[in-house]
């Protein structure tokens, strides 16, 4: 029995931009998740900087672990889901990198 995660179901926020989804789910940011967290525990919250775009944007972004299949040891081979929960007032847009940003 091995304790690998097979597929991890990941939700974020429904006020993330159309931009910050397209980050989130990009492959990019797929490969760097098991890069920057060795396991995956349902209900477990990773704040995560998506970056700051031009035209949609977020700063940190609650990332929530649904689902785990498999073990809860992530590697390159384990797969990524992304699911839409509950607004979470995520600040972004134009604000993000304005003098009257955060």
């Amino acid at each position: 029995m091995t304790d690998t995660a097979t597929h991890v179901v990941v939700s974020y926020p429904a006020d993330l931009s159309t931009w910050g989804r397209d980050i989130v789910e990009g492959t990019p940011f797929v490969t760097y998740l098991p890069k920057a967290h060795d396991t995956a525990e349902p209900g477990e919250i990773w704040e995560e900087f998506v970056g700051v775009g031009c035209c949609g944007s977020a700063l940190d972004v609650p990332l929530r672990v649904e689902d785990v299949q498999g073990g809860s040891t992530l590697t390159s081979e384990t797969t990524f889901e992304f699911t839409v929960r509950e607004a979470c007032g995520i600040e972004g847009g134009w604000r993000v990198q304005s003098a009257a940003g955060p």
